[in-house]
């Protein structure tokens, strides 16, 4: 079976997943080039949609995620990765899943997690991506 890249213009949405607690760690967009250097190296890569170009995640944090087993939809078009992360956490903004806000009734959000590390710290003081 072949992936649907064509239907988001070459991308497929890639959910990643801790395999041992179920939580979602963040979203990404892989090409067949960013999912051909995730199987070849079994670390997740990216395509970076602001950058235009192929992204190992940690690769400036060192927080990679160690993949554990590949699942695809019943479309063809969105992959799901059951990963093994390796670091405090997975966000660039300090957090351990990107997944960090909550949306309240009024359009409004809220932190709900802790900080599990400090991005200046880990990225400098420009940030991160």
């Amino acid at each position: 079976m072949e992936l649907a890249f064509e239907k988001l213009g070459g991308l497929v949405p890639g959910i990643v997943q801790d395999h041992r607690t179920g939580e979602v760690l963040m979203l990404g967009y892989l090409n067949p080039d960013a999912l051909a250097q995730t199987q070849r190296t079994g670390e997740v890569h990216f395509f970076s949609r602001s950058r235009n170009r192929l992204w190992k995640k940690g690769e400036s944090s060192g927080h990679v995620l160690r993949v554990r087993e590949v699942r695809l939809d019943c479309d063809a078009d969105a992959l799901l990765f059951l990963v093994e992360p390796v670091g405090p956490g997975v966000c660039h903004e300090g957090y351990r899943s990107c997944f960090f806000k909550q949306l309240d009734s009024d359009l409004g959000a809220r932190v709900i997690a802790e900080r599990t590390f400090m991005p200046g710290e880990v990225y400098g003081e420009q940030g991160a991506r």
